[in-house]
């Protein structure tokens, strides 16, 4: 039996997670995030064997959470109703875990659309800006695309899973450092492979960029130096929704004193010589869409 559980959160997406759940192996988790289309009685007729968990609200990344608190395996990995691991891939991980006791978090090579095309993430990660440590399965990352992760269950309960707060997209870099702070390494590891057909139609665009701005910055803020933080609120008011971003940060900036906690020297360093990579690649991550942007969370 494989010693990892895959957790799909999953929202009005009832086709898409249909097409995909059928691709996964071993156990697998659906978390509804309070979807109207049907979602949870589609996947219970279909797949009697998966488990489904109907939240009666949006709980945004944070159903992940959910879903691995109720598994039972020593590994999580996650995926989203429009993507799938290899086959193999899984148990691989697994025993790259077992062989790597610091590993907390391994993030895979991602193949996107029917031309199999190499994700922008994965080929920035594949640059080893951080170094390759002797005690982990790949070179060392700050970050992921959550739909290419697996992680050592233990590890991401540890530091709270995927904060609440900040919802949907560009929420794994708060979990990246929070992970990297507590002594947990993080890797890239290309021989594990997601395939992931992302679906363009029904997309707000304008309001994705408002939640990225404002994650962004909310990120810096938590854990950040303030000449960062200043830096990035600069950057947010320039980005597209920048200025309605900046405006939702300020709303929780009473959260934000009661939860700032500067990262450990070490990880702030890690932290910042991947910002002075981003400046010199003359890639500016508040005009990128998050499939490019994640490319500097490597």
């Amino acid at each position: 039996m494989t010693d990892v559980t895959v957790v799909v959160a999953t929202r009005n997406r009832r086709d898409q997670l249909l097409d995909s759940l059928d691709r996964h192996a071993g156990p697998v988790i659906v978390v509804d995030n309070g979807s109207t289309d049907g979602t949870a009685d589609a996947v219970r007729d279909r797949f009697p064997g998966v488990r489904v968990v109907r939240l009666d609200h949006n709980a945004g990344a944070a159903a992940r959470n959910v879903g691995a608190e109720l598994a039972r395996t020593p590994f999580v990995a996650f995926a989203d109703d429009d993507s799938h691991w290899a086959p193999g891939c899984l148990d691989r991980a697994a025993a790259l875990f077992r062989a790597h006791p610091r590993a907390g978090l391994l993030t895979a090579q991602i193949r996107v659309g029917r031309s199999e095309r190499l994700d922008p993430v994965s080929a920035g990660m594949a640059e080893d800006p951080l170094g390759s440590p002797p005690d982990l399965p790949g070179p060392a990352v700050l970050g992921f695309l959550a739909c290419a992760a697996i992680v050592r269950r233990d590890a991401f309960g540890q530091v709270g899973g995927f904060n609440p707060r900040l919802r949907i997209y560009g929420e794994e870099e708060l979990l990246a450092m929070d992970l990297a702070a507590a002594g947990w390494g993080l890797a890239y590891v290309p021989e594990l492979v997601v395939h992931h057909q992302p679906a363009t139609e029904g997309r707000d665009l304008r309001r994705r960029h408002r939640l990225e701005a404002r994650n962004r910055l909310l990120t810096a803020a938590l854990r950040r130096p303030a000449p960062v933080v200043l830096r990035t609120a600069v950057e947010t008011w320039r980005a597209p929704q920048g200025r309605s971003a900046l405006l939702d940060a300020g709303r929780e900036l009473g959260w934000i004193l009661r939860h700032r906690r500067r990262l450990p020297a070490p990880v702030e360093a890690a932290r910042a010589r991947l910002d002075r990579w981003d400046r010199s690649a003359g890639q500016v991550r508040d005009v990128c869409p998050v499939e490019s942007r994640g490319v500097r969370r490597a």
